[in-house]
Formats: structure tokens, C-alpha cells, sequence
């Protein structure tokens, strides 16, 4: 197996949608391919066939790479559910919450998962495809890297690193990154990526020269900024809706320990539909739908709600007809407590009833639990007079029982021991569901947007599947027409070995 490597300067200078471009080019020219990142810090997570969770952009990348998403492709996921901690998933379980200072400790035995991923991958694939994390410099952070160069220099792979010129300081990025890297690491740096590119190329030209005089590594191109290019988000939430025409509103309230806020992407493409999300400071108001989401802490996370005076906010918007949904976390919230006996997500005192009051708008209440549920399940969903089927993956710590559930929003379901699943209210105004990824369906959509608005005029919905290949077939074209493929391959196939000596050149992009 050949392994290439793709590090940032920076989170969130492309590494991911790269990785997820370059599985599809690899795959496209006859490769089998598996993408692969040591270790991923996310709150947005994909269930795998067998049962483990691992960081969603991973599992987009498994889809550009034309093979179902398993555990070996994110072997150790960070779930942050407070400032200094996290949930620690090793191989797709669930490990323990380890606040940094631990966690830095367990790196040495979290590289030992890493390896074991890495090599039961080789024995199946022609090429691996490695997103680093974050940037390879973080000089705090080097001592037992797991994520970047440590990851590099344990399996001996080459490397390529991107830079976001969008941000500004695109030279100082990449050339202070090389610097701050041992002698050893630098030699394994084949070459720049320049991502995010707006303007004249010819403008550009001086600095590229410069820049590969000054490191002696070559750029292998300058991808164009992509614009309205919408892939399943790592992490970031994109806060802003280019709407058109909107015939319906939803607020989704923008909670700290937010997680799959993807589960909304269905909606948020669709230009009929105005998808808001609700910061810090602002009212929820104004709005035919208020969707409460799935939270890596819902104690926490409830609690921000009820300060932020969202409570009252819902509360007067079901007085005046509106509906609510909510989904995993946000199901949760809507009981009438939440009981939390191993102090899983909260912080009591030993003598003190672990508890705390929910929103109080359906009758059930939730146990959180050490176990997690972690399935993927389709069954039957039936809303507004229509029924139609529904798959999409449960990620929850918790169990939910009372009267509120005997009236359920999905039956029949493919796990589980009930068969059933959410609630649908007596006053038809709030519904709810484990499930994840509700929306990916058009008929589920169309079902909710009906019980939401029986007239609301929306023409069509987004199937998220079919969109998601338009965009990473544009992906793929783009790196083929922009980036040094031929060069990019030779260095995936000859490893640390060498370094590529074709300067840029006017004409690649």
C-alpha cells in the first residue's frame, strides 16, 4: 500500500474536501483506495456498518472513494463535551471523558490504535489517502503526535501540506510551517497545495516562484475557491443561507455541544426553504418550524437554552401554532427530566439527585446511560397523513421512557428492541426522533414540510445523496484540471524517496 499524507497550515485550510477530492481521482484512475485520519476532533460523527463512530468527513471521504465507512479509516475520535475535555473513541467505541492533560498522557497508547488501523488497511488497498489535524506546528503539541508528523515519520509516508490563500498570509503560513518542523519531517514535505484561489493567477506567479526558491519544494497547485461547493461539513456549521424565495423558516438554536448539525444540510441547500440557525443573544421568533438538535451535552446544553430565554421562546411559539422537532439531544430535552445517575454529562455533588428539569413538553423522561447506542436502522415514518421509509443512524448515551413515546414517529424499525422510535404529540404540534439524518430522504422531507405547512409551496426537495456525488465529481474535475496529478502520484508511489523538481508554471489553472 502506498500512503500520501495531507497536512494544513491551519484547521480548516481544506485538508478534508483535498483528501475527499483526491480519493475520487485515485479511485477514478484505478486505484483502490481508503481515506484515513489518525485522529479526528469532531462533533459531527457517522455510524459504520458495524457498529462504531468515526468523524463524518471521514465517512464522506469513504463515499468519494466509492467503499462504506468503517472504524479503521478515524481509529481515535476526540468528542468534545466541555472546554478542557472530551469523550476519547478508540476504534469506534467509546473509551472514557479524559480532559487534555490525560489525554496528552494516553497519546502513547492511542498510537498503538493508529498503527494497528494503518497496517490492516495496507493488506487491502492500493493507496491510502491521510488527513492530518489541524496544523503539524503546534510546537505544545508535538511531544506523542498521533495526528500529524509523529503519524508521518512512525509509517515513513510523504507529505503534502495546503495552505488557505483566502485567509491572507498564505507565504508566511507555509513557509513558517516548514520552519518550525524537524530536519527529518521537512525532508518528507514533497510540496504545497494553495487552496482558495479568487482572482488573476498572473498575480500570483511571482510569489510561487519565490516560494519554491525559498523552500525548495515545489507547489503542486492552486485550486480555485469553489464557490457554493456544499460537502458534509467536518465540523464547521455554515452559519449563512443564500435564500431566494423562502416558503417555509425554520430556527435551529445553535447550542455549544452541537453535534451532526449535517443532519440539516437538506434543508439548508434548499433555496425555497430558510434554514436559520439561532446564536447567542438572538430570539427565536418568526418562524414556522424550531428543530432543537442533537447536542454532545445535553445537561449543558439545555441549561445555555433556558438562559438564553429560548424556553419562553418556544413555549409562545407553540402557543401560537407552531411545531417543534426534536432530534437525539433535542428529543431528550423535550421530556420532563433528564436523570443522569453516572454523572455522565453532569456535575452534582455526591449528595445530590442527579436531575434536571427538561423543557417539560411531552410526558417521558431520559436516562443517561454509560453504554452509547450506536446503529444504523430504517423503518417506517408516518406524519401528516403520509408514510413512507426512512433510514439514517443512531449516536446516543440515554434510554427514554413514558406515555408521550406510545405514540410513535417511526415504527418497524431494523433495530432495536421496541421497534419503535420518537413521538408524535396529541396536539399534533411537536414531534421527535433518535434518528440522525432524517432529511436525506425527499420523501421524509416532503412528509415534515406538509405537516409543517400544509400549503407551503415548496417545488422540490434535495436528495442529499445525489447531490453529494455532483459535488464530489466537481471536486474530483477540479483537482485533475488544477492540481500536478501526474506529480502528485509519482510521489505517492515513490514515497519519502524523492522530490518532485516541476516548477510551476503559468497555464495549470
Amino acid at each position: 500500500m502506498k500512503t500520501l499524507m495531507i497536512q494544513g497550515t491551519t484547521s480548516d485550510a481544506g485538508k478534508s474536501t483535498i483528501v475527499a477530492g483526491l480519493c475520487r481521482v485515485f479511485v477514478n484512475r484505478g486505484f483502490k483506495v481508503a481515506p484515513f485520519k489518525p485522529q479526528n476532533m469532531a462533533l459531527n460523527s457517522a455510524v459504520t456498518e458495524d457498529g462504531g463512530e468515526i468523524g463524518r468527513a471521514q465517512a464522506l471521504q469513504a463515499i468519494a472513494a466509492n467503499i462504506a465507512p468503517r472504524v479503521d479509516f478515524n481509529p481515535i475520535l476526540l468528542k468534545p463535551n466541555s472546554d478542557t475535555g472530551a469523550q476519547v473513541i478508540v476504534h469506534g467505541k467509546a473509551l472514557s471523558n479524559m480532559d487534555a492533560s490525560s489525554y496528552h498522557d494516553y497519546k502513547k497508547v492511542a498510537m498503538n490504535a493508529v498503527v494497528e488501523s494503518h497496517y490492516r488497511l495496507a493488506k487491502e488497498f492500493d493507496v491510502l489517502m491521510v488527513e492530518g489535524a489541524g496544523s503539524p506546528a503546534e510546537i505544545n503539541l508535538r511531544a506523542h503526535d498521533i495526528a500529524n508528523m509523529g503519524y508521518a515519520e512512525k509509517v515513513d509516508c510523504p507529505v503534502i501540506i495546503v495552505a488557505d490563500i483566502d485567509r491572507g498570509g498564505v507565504f508566511a503560513h507555509l513557509v513558517g510551517t516548514l520552519e518550525l518542523l524537524s530536519q527529518s519531517e521537512q525532508s518528507r514535505v514533497k510540496g504545497f497545495i494553495i487552496n482558495r484561489f479568487r482572482g488573476d493567477i498572473k498575480l500570483l506567479e511571482s510569489g510561487l516562484t519565490w516560494l519554491e526558491e525559498r523552500t525548495g519544494k515545489p507547489v503542486l497547485g492552486v485550486l480555485p475557491y469553489l464557490h457554493d461547493l456544499a460537502l458534509d461539513a467536518e465540523d464547521a456549521i455554515a452559519i449563512d443561507n443564500k435564500v431566494s424565495s423562502s416558503k417555509i423558516i425554520i430556527a435551529v438554536p445553535l447550542l455549544p455541544h452541537i453535534s451532526n448539525h449535517t443532519d440539516f444540510d437538506p434543508l439548508r441547500l434548499n433555496s425555497e426553504i430558510d434554514l436559520r440557525y439561532v446564536k447567542m443573544g438572538e430570539r427565536i421568533d418568526n418562524c414556522d418550524l424550531i428543530i432543537l438538535p442533537g447536542s454532545k451535552n445535553v445537561i449543558s446544553d439545555l441549561a445555555f437554552l433556558k438562559a438564553q430565554g429560548w424556553q419562553e421562546d418556544i413555549n409562545r411559539h407553540l402557543r401560537y401554532g407552531g411545531k417543534v422537532l426534536g432530534i437525539c439531544g433535542g428529543l431528550q430535552m423535550l421530556g420532563r427530566k433528564i436523570f443522569d445517575p453516572h454523572a455522565i454529562e453532569s456535575n452534582f455533588a455526591d449528595n445530590e439527585e442527579r436531575v434536571i428539569s427538561g423543557l417539560d413538553l411531552a410526558d417521558f423522561t431520559t436516562t443517561l446511560t454509560t453504554s452509547k447506542t450506536l446503529t444504523q436502522v430504517s423503518g417506517t415514518f408516518t406524519l401528516a397523513g403520509q408514510q413512507c421509509e426512512v433510514s439514517g443512524y443512531e449516536i446516543h448515551c440515554g434510554h427514554s421512557h413514558g406515555t408521550a413515546l406510545n405514540n410513535p414517529l417511526i415504527s418497524e424499525l431494523s433495530a432495536g428492541s421496541s421497534g419503535i422510535d420518537g413521538f408524535i404529540s396529541e396536539d399534533n404540534q411537536i414531534v421527535a426522533t433518535y434518528l440522525h439524518g432524517l432529511f436525506d430522504r425527499g420523501a421524509v422531507t416532503s412528509a415534515v414540510l406538509q405537516w409543517v405547512k400544509k400549503d407551503h409551496g415548496v417545488q422540490s426537495v434535495i436528495n442529499i445523496d445525489q447531490h453529494r456525488e455532483v459535488q464530489l465529481n466537481r471536486l474530483a474535475d477540479t483537482c485533475e484540471q488544477h492540481l500536478h496529478m501526474d506529480d502528485i502520484e509519482k510521489i505517492l508511489q515513490a514515497g519519502v524517496r524523492t522530490n518532485t523538481t516541476t516548477p510551476y508554471k503559468e497555464g495549470i489553472t
